[in-house]
């Protein structure tokens, strides 16, 4: 965490599966899983997805979002949410976009902090790529970036995605800001043993 604002390089890779056969599906874990799609969600619950899964990862672009930017975003045709629930509780989500190109983006996808490390990412993602192949797109694609969870890269993969194309960008990470990322490159003066 850093003290004072910090300005990092990020690497950011995306990532495809070009036919459905491509993806190598992880097993449901232990425990009665189910992921259903929040077919009107409401602005509150979004921003309580989006911010709390997104809180180690500096998801920060849509924080400022006004309830009624919520409410049209989430009512296009081409944005579907979807939220994988444990005995009632939920433990993850992921946001489908379908692209004018014919592809479909695994736009935003996590666990909460709670539920990591207990291979729940696997299914939750499997389930995403499944559902996303059910609109028949021409390609299921996503992007990770070196902000995101270690375990993520290695998932993608393990799923059968395959990189195709990376770029790198700047960014600042607030002070107080709390990161999961092992793989930061601090740019300027202050020591990477600040985060």
């Amino acid at each position: 965490m850093p003290a004072e604002p910090l300005t990092v390089q990020v690497t950011r890779t995306y990532l495809q599966l070009a036919h459905p056969d491509d993806l190598k599906p992880a097993g449901v874990p232990g425990g009665p899983m189910r992921v259903e799609r929040a077919a009107e969600c409401p602005a509150s619950f979004f921003r309580f997805l989006y911010a709390e899964v997104g809180r180690y990862y500096h998801w920060t672009d849509r924080l400022p979002w006004t309830d009624e930017q919520i409410r049209s975003h989430v009512a296009r045709d081409a944005i579907s949410i979807w939220v994988m629930y444990q005995g009632g509780t939920p433990v993850g989500y992921f946001e489908l976009e379908r692209h004018d190109d014919g592809s479909t983006e695994i736009a935003y996808f996590g666990l909460f902090p709670e539920f990591l490390g207990r291979g729940w990412g696997k299914y939750l993602l499997t389930e995403a790529a499944t559902r996303a192949w059910s609109s028949s797109p021409t390609r299921v694609w996503l992007h990770t970036c070196t902000l995101d969870d270690p375990a993520a890269l290695p998932n993608y993969l393990k799923r059968g995605f395959t990189p195709f194309k990376q770029e790198s960008y700047k960014t600042t990470i607030q002070a107080g800001e709390e990161l999961r990322s092992a793989s930061l490159k601090v740019l300027g003066t202050p020591a990477a043993g600040e985060i």
